[in-house]
């Protein structure tokens, strides 16, 4: 039910409870007295101002509050984008917005001596805001808000925990450029009368500082919760009224162990930056999401998921990008994306504007990029060179290469979402569908790198493949094998020619025995490979070779097939 001590968004720069306390920004709190003087000035300089349509971006939460309702109040367009890089500073300027805030020193100078001060009015409640589903992608979407939609969800939050939060200030390690921390770390608690933090804080160790001696509650993502161990400061976490998570699921793991040190169930937030919120849960309690007041899904016999909810204009089911299956007590369980968004971090990504976004380059002819799920998510590329490409890897060489290309995706990708994994190969695999293969791409990045050297390039024909693989020291199988001289064992090599071999080719006959083994020059720790691998599939006979620039190492052959 909606909490008649809100303030309207709309009244939030009004001067209202002047003593009340906005923020704290540079060890200052700031009230809201500080804050009207702060609005109305900037106001009265933008209103001056020609242009109707800015672009705002600052990392401190409490400019960026000013900035925002200065634009509002002096009717100005604000775009919201995710980040500051060249390449959203280039698509924003070419849609002609002017830059305010922090810009590479690309924002404008606002001159606030000779400006009169205009009176703050209560804003239309049908004033937009433009924000964008993510700042990691090369195309970021933007989406139209409204103050009123906005209003609606911070009415929810607060009936739902408000109580429990009561003044409580307001942590973060999540940024307020995206709709999850412009909500839960900037207008919830303005709206509240809650005092944020201006600072977002990188990891938890300083914020767990201040939430120490004061009433806070921690607005958090689950990649930093994930991240909390045996030396994390407990009793200091425990002080917290609540701990927030959002921008993708918590592992059952990660929730459990704040729950065993600190009794903290952490509520998690599931929405998007097009729906607006949609479920919470604390799955130390239930791992199934329920909907908020108001929200209704419904899917279909494919699973494919349809959402109503007050936060949306359009009265039309919107379509989900996520599996999802209903439980008759009201809750829902998510079963993956249907799309190729993925999240990084919490950071938003299209796999498909990624691979575009390589293909740009003069070197890479095709791009097809992978998530890889593990303790830590990554992202795994596979890249097809054109001639340049190829020219530039021999002349310089494939740490170079990768170097440049990640260099040039700096521009318009965040650095967490870059490519971790990298893979040269003469064409993609492609299964009897004519389909990308991706299973054998996952086993190949998903190899155990303590155990199998690192693939760095694959040349496939039909059913015979060049591997490139750099045989690291780190490696188990150098340990004590010798102490003066670190040799690779031969029983290893045949090892992974056998495991390659079963990636790269069909071959589900039984090992047989080995035939003509030799070993002819040791491999040492730190050196680079070749492993060709020829399957005849007639004779059932895997013929190998293992070489390097300077050596060949051992050559063989395995047979396969039933026992005479």
């Amino acid at each position: 039910m909606y909490d008649a001590n809100l303030i309207p968004l709309s009244c939030c720069a009004l001067a209202q409870n002047p003593h009340q306390s906005i923020a704290i920004y540079k060890a200052e709190v700031i009230d809201k007295t500080r804050f009207n003087s702060d609005v109305k000035k900037l106001s009265g300089a933008l209103a001056s101002l020609d242009a109707d349509c800015f672009a705002l971006y600052s990392e401190q939460a409490y400019l960026f509050t000013v900035y925002l309702y200065a634009l509002l109040h002096s009717g100005k367009k604000v775009w919201i984008p995710g980040n500051n890089k060249s390449a959203t500073i280039n698509k924003l300027t070419e849609q002609g917005c002017l830059l305010l805030g922090e810009w590479q020193g690309k924002e404008i100078t606002v001159k606030q001596n000779q400006t009169e001060l205009i009176e703050l009015k209560a804003l239309d409640k049908q004033t937009e805001l433009i924000i964008f589903t993510s700042g990691s992608s090369g195309q970021p979407k933007a989406i139209s808000k409204t103050l009123q939609q906005l209003q609606l969800e911070i009415e929810t939050l607060e009936a739902k925990w408000g109580e429990s939060l009561g003044q409580s200030s307001v942590l973060a390690t999540v940024s307020h450029q995206h709709i999850y921390g412009l909500l839960f770390r900037v207008l919830w608690p303005l709206a509240a009368g809650r005092c944020f933090y201006s600072d977002m804080y990188l990891s938890p160790e300083p914020l767990l500082k201040l939430a120490k001696d004061n009433k806070a509650y921690w607005v958090a993502s689950p990649a930093q919760l994930k991240r909390l161990d045996d030396l994390t400061a407990w009793q200091d976490l425990k002080q917290l009224k609540a701990i927030f998570s959002s921008g993708g699921a918590l592992s059952f793991d990660a929730a459990s162990l704040i729950h065993q040190h600190c009794q903290h169930k952490v509520i998690e937030v599931y929405g998007s930056s097009e729906t607006g919120g949609i479920a919470w849960r604390q799955q130390i309690e239930d791992s199934l999401w329920m909907p908020f007041d108001g929200i209704k899904i419904t899917v279909d016999e494919r699973q494919k998921a349809y959402l109503s909810s007050p936060y949306l204009t359009e009265q039309l089911p919107y379509s989900l990008d996520d599996k999802i299956k209903l439980y008759d007590a009201g809750g829902f369980a998510l079963l993956g994306r249907v799309d190729r968004i993925v999240k990084i971090e919490e950071k938003r990504l299209s796999l498909d504007e990624l691979e575009q976004y390589l293909t740009s380059s003069d070197w890479v002819q095709q791009a097809h990029c992978l998530l890889l799920t593990a303790k830590r998510d990554k992202i795994a590329t596979v890249l097809i060179l054109t001639e340049s490409g190829r020219d530039y890897l021999q002349q310089q060489g494939r740490s170079e290469l990768i170097k440049q290309l990640r260099k040039q995706l700096m521009q318009a990708f965040e650095t967490v979402v870059l490519p971790r994994k990298w893979l040269i190969m003469q064409s993609l695999p492609l299964t009897t569908q004519g389909k990308v293969n991706t299973e054998q791409l996952m086993q190949l990045f998903a190899l155990d790198n303590i155990r199998f050297p690192q693939v760095q390039a694959c040349y496939q024909q039909e059913q015979s493949t060049v591997l490139q693989l750099y045989v690291s020291s780190n490696l188990v199988y150098f340990s004590g094998h010798f102490p003066q001289q670190p040799v690779l064992p031969g029983v290893t090599q045949l090892a992974w020619v056998e495991a390659f071999a079963k990636i790269l080719f069909d071959i589900e006959k039984p090992f047989l025995r080995m035939e003509v083994i030799k070993f002819k020059k040791i491999i040492i720790p730190d050196t680079l490979i070749n492993m060709k691998l020829n399957w005849k599939v007639s004779t059932g006979k895997l013929y190998f070779e293992i070489y390097s620039v300077e050596n060949a190492h051992s050559s063989g052959r395995m047979v396969y097939g039933e026992q005479a």
